[in-house]
């Protein structure tokens, strides 16, 4: 483990560091009206292959600033040293397009739990489960941990996950205009990562989850994202919502790499984030006296309130969806 830190205790700035051979961006605890309630004293959160492409550019477009917990952005893994390639330019129909994405998913998952274990030790945070975050390639991530149990979650939220590699890049032949030329190993690597395949995997870890989709969405179309939603409803009982914006995939100006100003599309997102892992992660502290919040509190910017549920916002809509428990069915989405 290496980590740029200015003291051992007492952080009030981003530290970068690695964390078994893991990238990440750190962003210690800020919130000043709320405190942790339960065991879950972190959030694990994920880039994607389009902008924001690393922990540090997803830092800055959603910084989780009134989550009272610490946010570990990780950078995917790029096998080769290569640089991602976006989902959805057509370099994705070639082999090595899928198999970076299938290397960068599957690796985040692998590296996740001794990841883990460095930071909890180093950062002398008490064990226990984790929030998960993710954006695009980051949510794939995401979901792919929770089907595979390799660490305990308790809640996530998933922003434009890509579901279906297969559907993907069909869809992006028709775009394209062209076939894919995707190797016999890259078309079962992308059955694999289907998601929707292992959704009663994800159902039975019982966290509860978040999903977000972008009306205007040509990687991640909204379909997907509901289609995964009321699946995910029907084989188990856990909380499962979702939320759509009338935005694109990206989170970040081009090229994603660099921390910058977050763009409207991220501002929204991070307050709908806010709220979801507020509302099952903290309490909120009392105020004193004279308004203020408890002594004691650090000063942070304060999080952009997110929509409510039927309230629509200029430029964007949200679709806040109540969960239901249903009994499990042996449905499953269209194959990729």
């Amino acid at each position: 483990m290496s980590a740029d830190r200015s003291s051992p205790s007492g952080l009030d700035r981003p530290v970068h560091g690695s964390a078994a051979g893991v990238g990440y961006v750190a962003l210690p605890p800020s919130a000043v009206d709320a405190r942790p309630a339960g065991d879950t004293r972190l959030v694990v959160v994920w880039p994607g292959f389009e902008p924001p492409r690393t922990a540090a550019a997803m830092a800055a477009a959603v910084p989780l600033t009134g989550v009272p917990a610490w946010r570990f952005y990780l950078d995917l893994p790029a096998p080769g040293g290569r640089a991602p390639t976006g989902l959805g330019s057509g370099a994705f129909l070639e082999t090595r397009g899928m198999e970076c994405y299938g290397a960068a998913v599957e690796q985040a998952v692998e590296r996740l739990p001794a990841a883990l274990a460095e930071l909890w030790r180093t950062f002398g945070i008490a064990e226990g489960p984790v929030a998960l975050a993710g954006f695009s390639v980051g949510g794939s991530a995401a979901l792919l941990a929770l089907a595979r149990g390799v660490v305990p979650v308790s809640t996530a939220a998933l922003v434009a996950p890509v579901v279906a590699p297969g559907r993907g890049a069909r869809a992006l032949e028709k775009r394209a205009g062209r076939e894919r030329a995707w190797s016999d190993r890259a078309r079962g690597l992308a059955e694999r990562l289907d998601l929707g395949a292992r959704a009663a995997d994800i159902a039975a870890r019982g966290a509860a989850l978040l999903l977000i989709g972008g009306a205007r969405d040509r990687v991640v179309p909204p379909a997907e994202i509901t289609a995964l939603r009321d699946l995910l409803r029907r084989l188990g009982e856990g909380t499962v919502e979702s939320a759509t914006f009338r935005m694109g995939h990206a989170l970040a100006a081009e090229p994603g790499v660099e921390p910058r100003p977050p763009i409207t599309e991220a501002v929204r997102v991070d307050g709908v984030l806010n709220d979801w892992f507020r509302e099952r992660l903290a309490e909120v502290v009392p105020e004193g006296a004279d308004g203020s919040p408890a002594a004691g509190a650090r000063p942070a910017p304060a999080a952009p309130a997110a929509p409510r549920e039927g309230e629509r916002r200029e430029g964007g809509r949200h679709e806040r969806q109540v969960p239901v428990a249903v009994r499990l069915e042996g449905t499953a989405l269209p194959p990729g």
